[in-house]
């Protein structure tokens, strides 16, 4: 049962980090909301993008690697096996380019605020961030979607 309980807890974490952190949820409403070109729009958007990094991303993040650790050694495997230790990379490279990310937004919905409420366009900062934010998106995006697989597939490596 312990295992069940941990292996659980474990995907649900994978599930949030993928939808929020550097996932599809995120990445999507950002994306939308930066088409729109409203400052105001983006300022909302981005608030709530911020919120959810905080509340679920950051506590998935915390969460994944201890549950990882149990898992194995519930299960009898070691930081050595391949799957693993390649997960493990992935991980801090997602966390490389996941926590620039978190900055990036906040300092995105700080320069949208300052546009909406002087009714400016949006400064060239804010679209600089934008392009470092969309880029850092497919690395992150894709470390924590091979972890994903490679939990899945357990292969030799």
């Amino acid at each position: 049962m312990t295992y069940l309980l941990l292996k659980y807890l474990h995907v649900l974490g994978a599930i949030v980090i993928l939808g929020t952190g550097t996932g599809t949820g995120i990445a999507f409403f950002m994306l939308m909301a930066h088409r729109s070109g409203s400052a105001a729009f983006i300022a909302e958007t981005s608030a709530v993008v911020v919120l959810a990094d905080k509340l679920f991303t950051a506590t998935a993040v915390a969460v994944q690697p201890v549950t990882g650790y149990l898992l194995m050694r519930e299960s009898g495997y070691a930081f050595t096996d391949g799957w693993i230790a390649l997960s493990l990379g992935l991980y801090l490279v997602a966390g490389v380019f996941w926590l620039p990310v978190v900055w990036i937004q906040a300092r995105m919905r700080d320069l949208a605020r300052g546009a909406a409420a002087d009714g400016a366009p949006l400064p060239a900062a804010y679209h600089r961030l934008f392009r470092i934010w969309f880029v850092f998106g497919f690395p992150g995006f894709g470390s924590v979607a091979a972890i994903l697989w490679l939990m899945i597939a357990k292969p030799e490596i």
